[in-house]
């Protein structure tokens, strides 16, 4: 099955709060993961809120790296969407996990874009039967 993209979704648990609340930190541990999964990066923008938490993004060729934290609670999630399949998503996650400090983590995937050529998308009708998309 071909897709467009993986996005993963990462949950960052009792991750060390003072990283958590310094943006610089915060920026250069976004772009590092950014890095070791071997995206190229375009662009970054990120945003220190008062009195705690960061919130940003790595803009790459291949989609994004974000990320929202809140120290005051150790967490922080992130997204990592990415086309094609030259980057390694895993390595960026690793990264984090490890820099950040979690105790914990979890990760979800989904599947963006998934394309077809043989077959016609099916979505179902509220009885639960499928038909083909216009």
């Amino acid at each position: 099955m071909d897709t467009l993209g993986h996005h993963l979704l990462v949950e960052l648990f009792e991750c060390n709060k003072s990283t958590l609340n310094d943006v610089d930190k915060v920026k250069e541990i976004l772009i590092k993961a950014a890095e070791r999964s071997s995206a190229n990066i375009l662009k970054t923008a990120f945003h220190k809120f008062n009195p705690h938490g960061v919130s940003g993004v790595v803009v790459i060729a291949e989609s994004h790296l974000s990320i929202h934290t809140w120290p005051e609670h150790g967490y922080a999630a992130a997204d990592i969407f990415t086309c094609g399949n030259t980057l390694k998503p895993n390595l960026a996650v690793e990264y984090m996990i490890s820099h950040f400090e979690a105790k914990y983590h979890k990760v979800v995937e989904v599947t963006r874009g998934i394309l077809n050529k043989c077959c016609k998308l099916k979505h179902k009708q509220d009885n639960g039967t499928q038909v083909d998309a216009d």
